[in-house]
């Protein structure tokens, strides 16, 4: 699957961007070796790890990172010099770091760009939001999925956010480990499975001769169009009459019954009760409503079997942002590194493993020079790599992992955290970085 339209993404960025790159073609900097590194300072309130995610799409950013004439034309505020740069650019630099999937932790180096000044700076911007928005999404998610112990979540989100907003966000929600999203064009971009049925608008729009609304016609409607394995929104109006009428026009093999507002538990125990009353042992009872991962876990012991969420998702579960920077940390092999108070950095472009017990359960993160060897663990713990090669020589490795192949690795990732790592209330990492030779 081709993960985006080819097009130009070069306007993607900051003004000061090329500002920059403008000053230092003309003070001669602009050709100095440098490696440039994306990680976070800390993690929002409450999470004790995040989720890369974003990778390829970032990489078939940088790919596409190409100024058009029509974009040069606009940039009136460059020199002539500096348009011409930009109007040969091409990203010629390595790029390294944590595969899609993976988990981080504060200053875990999740992306090391490498290459002159000029073409590695005015990446910032696009690497950026690409990376910020759909870590945010993945990491909400993932904790979500966590809470759900094993029920299954849809995605639902796409009226909350912007539109291609909505599109990334499904991508990373299903990389977390939804299960389908309600957004065709994910759907279709990316593989993911669709899956919807009807809104209270349908059950409105159903009413007799006199205008009495008429749910049963809605519901007979909807199960001749889709058959009696749909899901029949039971809430519109009164939800004892609503699963009642479900039952009726559907039988006892009615797929499943949604609930979108209320007490969703007690909504829940009185909805299952009501279905195995009739004899619909089989058919599901799906929630949905403003959930997001602590509403999910209060209904682990509720009748629940399938969660649908929408707005706590496509905005990261109240973090817009998962808090990442891109920072200069080398220039001609020498460490460089920021200290201002409370964004202090590491100089030195890095690497990473991940060192675990033999049970696979990890222990913590080893950052290090990323042209040195891995340092000893001492043989008692095995270290499992972090780093890998994205692009080399202004060009995607070939054998990036697909976005299904990301998906099952976060799961087995999450599986090797120490079980309290995954806890939703706790303020420190789940994970410490020691930093080896920096």
């Amino acid at each position: 699957m081709n993960p985006t339209p080819t097009r130009s993404t070069a306007l993607l960025t900051d003004m000061y961007e090329l500002t920059m790159l403008q000053a230092a073609l003309a003070d001669g900097t602009a050709d100095r070796q440098c490696a440039f590194e994306v990680f976070t300072r800390r993690l929002p309130n409450e999470r004790r790890y995040g989720v890369v995610a974003g990778t390829a799409r970032a990489i078939e950013a940088v790919r596409n990172f190409r100024f058009t004439a029509e974009q040069l034309d606009g940039l009136d505020f460059l020199d002539a010099r500096t348009r011409t740069y930009l109007e040969n650019y091409r990203f010629s630099g390595q790029i390294d770091g944590y595969r899609e999937g993976e988990l981080y932790f504060p200053q875990s180096p999740i992306l090391t760009v490498r290459g002159t000044f000029g073409e590695c700076v005015i990446l910032e911007t696009v690497l950026l939001s690409i990376l910020n928005f759909d870590s945010a999404v993945a990491s909400a998610a993932t904790r979500m999925v966590t809470a759900a112990e094993g029920r299954p979540i849809i995605e639902m989100g796409s009226r909350r956010t912007h539109e291609d907003a909505a599109v990334s966000a499904s991508r990373a929600a299903y990389l977390a480990g939804f299960v389908s999203t309600s957004n065709l064009e994910a759907a279709a971009r990316y593989g993911i499975p669709a899956g919807g049925t009807s809104a209270h608008a349908w059950t409105l729009l159903h009413t007799d001769a006199d205008g009495a609304p008429d749910e049963k016609a809605a519901f007979r409607s909807q199960i001749d169009a889709q058959g009696v394995g749909t899901t029949l929104l039971v809430d519109t109006y009164d939800i004892t009459q609503g699963v009642a009428n479900a039952v009726e026009i559907a039988g006892t093999g009615l797929g499943a019954v949604r609930i979108d507002s209320g007490d969703l538990g007690v909504l829940a125990r009185q909805v299952r009760d009501q279905l195995d009353s009739l004899g619909a042992y089989d058919t599901k009872i799906v929630v949905s409503s403003d959930l997001d991962e602590f509403a999910i876990a209060s209904l682990r012991s509720e009748p629940v079997d399938i969660y649908g969420a929408g707005t706590s998702v496509v905005t990261g579960s109240g973090a817009p942002t998962a808090g990442l920077v891109y920072k200069l940390v080398e220039v001609d092999g020498t460490h460089v590194h920021k200290r201002s108070r409370g964004k202090a950095s590491h100089g030195g472009a890095k690497q990473a493993l991940r060192a675990c017990r033999s049970t696979g359960t990890a222990v913590e993160e080893v950052v290090w020079p990323i042209d040195c060897p891995a340092p000893d663990l001492g043989g008692v713990l095995h270290a499992v790599d972090l780093t890998v090669p994205l692009m080399r020589d202004g060009e995607p490795v070939a054998d990036l992992p697909t976005l299904t192949e990301s998906r099952d690795h976060l799961a087995a990732q999450l599986v090797s955290l120490p079980w309290e790592g995954l806890a939703l209330s706790r303020d420190e990492p789940a994970l410490t970085v020691r930093f080896i030779g920096l």
